[in-house]
């Protein structure tokens, strides 16, 4: 089993395009720190030479709406005409942690503002693509909400609010994909939110209750997209085309304890997790995000592809695995340079050099992939 090819490919490459500001009111902007924004084209051929003809990209919104409902779409239209000129089918992010200045995310104001910016960005997309449009409009909610509402960690660096910020994230994906169909109902929407697994910290039935939340919780954002959960919000079944699941190799810990690492006993393995995600679920999956940093990259792919390979041959629908990011950045708050992609892109006009071991497995497990059984007949095929 294959896929039921809603991506152009297995495998696909990701653009951080993270563009939150800092405690300190400094607003990260990878995609411009990287030169993405000015290179795209170029960057969509490289991936496509290595076997990637899919990718998650990002419209910035606090760059396009710099003035409340004023949209300067300069830097978009390249990058569109980019992704029509090569061929690559893009999943477009439309809020990845970066709001516009001055907005206050939990007013009405920030709802309304993003529906209509989606809007938007869905005509811009519209007028300058022949492909069936991709998005994704707000990342990892769940992540979002927890680092955001409750740890103080990212904007709006808060505590003891999660759930309320959950609720208003999940609002506000859900004006916007309205938005987005209003003006194209050909649009798909993908999610990408966190899978994790977390252990009880004691063989007690309080422990073991209290992981077992933990790990049902990660769950609540998509079940209010597709309405299973607060359906005063407006989710509905037909709310999302493909449930992206973000992993990586600290997705699993021990309740306010370590870090449960590849190769412990207590390692649930992936293939198992997208099993369960599967049985929750009537929707295709597929990993929008994984990677690693420093030497094991080409390892950890190695064994993200053996784990989708044997869930799908458990006859789970994994559509492909987006390997993020593809090029190596600074870090959010301490501007080190991070070796955690396909390539170097530490500066806008670097060259983008590859990091030779993951470049070859990538190549190889894209390879692979394609000379495995074909999805089968009467599927959706890529546009």
């Amino acid at each position: 089993m294959r896929s039921t090819g809603l991506l152009a490919s297995d495998l696909l490459g990701g653009f951080e395009c993270a563009s939150q500001k800092r405690r300190d009111g400094i607003r990260l902007d990878i995609q411009a720190s990287t030169g993405h924004d000015r290179h795209a084209l170029a960057d969509y051929r490289l991936l496509q030479s290595h076997g990637m003809m899919a990718c998650r990209d990002g419209l910035r919104w606090h760059r396009i709406e710099a003035r409340p409902r004023r949209y300067d779409w300069s830097e978009v239209i390249p990058m569109l005409a980019a992704a029509e000129a090569s061929g690559m089918q893009v999943i477009w992010d439309l809020l990845h942690y970066g709001l516009p200045n001055g907005l206050d995310i939990w007013s009405r104001d920030f709802v309304e503002r993003f529906a209509a910016f989606a809007g938007a960005a869905a005509q811009i997309v519209k007028d300058n693509s022949s492909r069936v449009p991709w998005y994704t409009p707000i990342n990892e909610i769940s992540f979002w909400s927890w680092c955001g509402g409750d740890t103080g960690g990212i904007n709006p660096f808060m505590r003891g609010r999660g759930p309320a910020l959950k609720l208003q994230l999940v609002r506000a994906a859900i004006a916007a994909t309205a938005a987005i169909r209003t003006v194209d109902p050909r649009a798909r929407i993908a999610c990408a939110e966190p899978l994790i697994h977390i252990l009880p910290n004691a063989p007690t039935e309080v422990a073991i209750v209290r992981a077992r939340q933990h790990n049902a919780a990660q769950f609540e954002a998509i079940d209010m997209l597709l309405g299973k959960q607060a359906p005063e919000l407006g989710g509905d079944a037909g709310m999302i085309d493909l449930i992206g699941l973000n992993f990586y190799y600290n997705n699993q810990w021990i309740d306010e304890g370590r870090t449960v690492f590849l190769g412990d006993w207590l390692y649930r393995p992936l293939a198992d997790l997208l099993v369960d995600a599967a049985a929750r679920y009537e929707h295709p999956l597929y990993i929008a995000e994984t990677g690693t940093e420093g030497v094991f990259r080409p390892d950890w792919l190695r064994h993200i592809c053996d784990q989708v390979r044997d869930a799908r041959g458990r006859g789970i629908a994994v559509e492909g695995i987006c390997l993020y990011p593809v090029l190596s950045h600074l870090g959010w708050d301490d501007s080190r340079l991070c070796q955690n992609g396909l390539f170097d892109a530490h500066a806008p006009d670097a060259p983008r050099t590859p990091f030779v071991p993951l470049a070859a497995e990538v190549r190889a497990q894209a390879a692979r992939f394609a000379a495995e059984v074909p999805a089968a007949a009467g599927v959706i095929a890529p546009e």
